[in-house]
């Protein structure tokens, strides 16, 4: 019988599955990530676009050498997104030309530096991808953060994070320890506004 098929968004339900009620205080472990950083606007910079497309055709590859070289097969997870700027109010502002990004897909704790190298060298060979020498394998620690899952258009998310800011983090005590965090759950291509469906995640540590 052959081994299952991993699928980190069930190893990890309580980070990819929160309340869409209430906040929730997570802690969250070292995770390996693809990851593609970059700037501005995702709906107009041509580098979110070139990363993304960068990222799956890496994240893709990876799986089929490890399926095939390692044994060890997983479901690829869904696209995830850091978000920082020099004033955390344009997230709330929806300010998005101000915004660096990086934009990451979780991968197993057994995929490696060498494996992923060789997952760009065969996605290179099926095509020009600018942003393929961008995608790297990095850790991320966050740690304890606060998340909640956010039903609805991108654009909309302005106060259900002003609530998180200027309200949930200053009454537990709260402040910032990171990067604001995405884990976009829906296809956008797909799915209706309103449906979508976002994990919001704040790293946090004691005020």
């Amino acid at each position: 019988m052959p081994d299952e098929k991993v699928d980190l968004k069930r190893i990890y339900r309580e980070l990819y599955a929160p309340s869409a009620r209430e906040f929730t205080l997570v802690d969250v472990p070292p995770m390996r990530y693809l990851a593609v950083d970059g700037h501005g606007d995702p709906n107009t910079a041509t580098a979110y676009a070139e990363a993304v497309e960068a990222l799956y055709a890496v994240a893709y590859a990876v799986k089929f050498r490890s399926k095939k070289q390692l044994g060890r097969d997983f479901v690829v997870g869904p696209l995830e997104g850091l978000w920082r700027a020099d004033d955390p109010a344009t997230f709330v502002t929806r300010e998005k030309s101000a915004w660096d990004w990086t934009m990451l897909i979780a991968q197993p704790d057994w995929i490696g530096d060498a494996l992923v190298a060789d997952a760009i060298a065969a996605a290179r060979a099926k095509g020009d991808r600018p942003a393929l020498d961008l995608v790297e394998l990095r850790e991320l620690h966050e740690g304890s953060a606060v998340q909640i899952l956010y039903l609805g258009s991108y654009d909309d998310e302005g106060p259900t994070l002003a609530r998180l800011h200027d309200e949930w983090m200053p009454q537990h005590g709260l402040t910032f320890a990171g990067d604001h965090h995405e884990i976009y759950l829906s296809d956008p291509r797909r799915t209706a506004p309103e449906k979508l469906k976002t994990v919001l995640r704040q790293p946090v540590r004691p005020a």
